[in-house]
């Protein structure tokens, strides 16, 4: 392995390091009370094993698939995650206003940015439909 290509591999370990220590850390402050959702995106190829510390930590999950190398993993409150799982769809440039709205505000955005985004977007799709 030339020096470079073992550049390469430790910096992509210290990124798999540093997001799954952001996971770990969103565990914690889901536990402590400070979120009622996380929504988390990393590396596939952590899904078992988060997948499997979500469960043995009895926290509410939905985990979508965002492409061969990333997830979305949505954990929290079993009711906050239930109201996820109503979605048309997972993927976030595809949900509808309400939802983005509804995500918004269950992952603890400002609420009077978020019904700014709302009514911007909205008139934005209004304005393309007239055309």
């Amino acid at each position: 392995m030339s020096e470079n290509e073992n550049i390469i591999s430790i910096n992509a370990q210290l990124n798999d390091n540093s997001s799954m220590q952001v996971f770990y850390h969103h565990i914690y402050e889901y536990k402590k009370g400070l979120r009622n959702l996380v929504l988390f995106t990393g590396a596939a190829k952590f899904k078992d094993k988060i997948k499997q510390r979500l469960e043995n930590d009895n926290i509410a999950f939905v985990i979508d698939q965002v492409n061969s190398e990333k997830i979305n993993v949505y954990f929290g409150a079993s009711d906050c995650v239930e109201v996820i799982k109503t979605f048309s769809t997972l993927k976030l440039n595809e949900i509808s206003l309400e939802q983005d709205f509804i995500l918004g505000i269950m992952l603890g955005y400002d609420r009077i940015k978020q019904c700014k985004r709302y009514l911007d977007r909205r008139e934005l799709l209004k304005r393309q439909k007239e055309l």
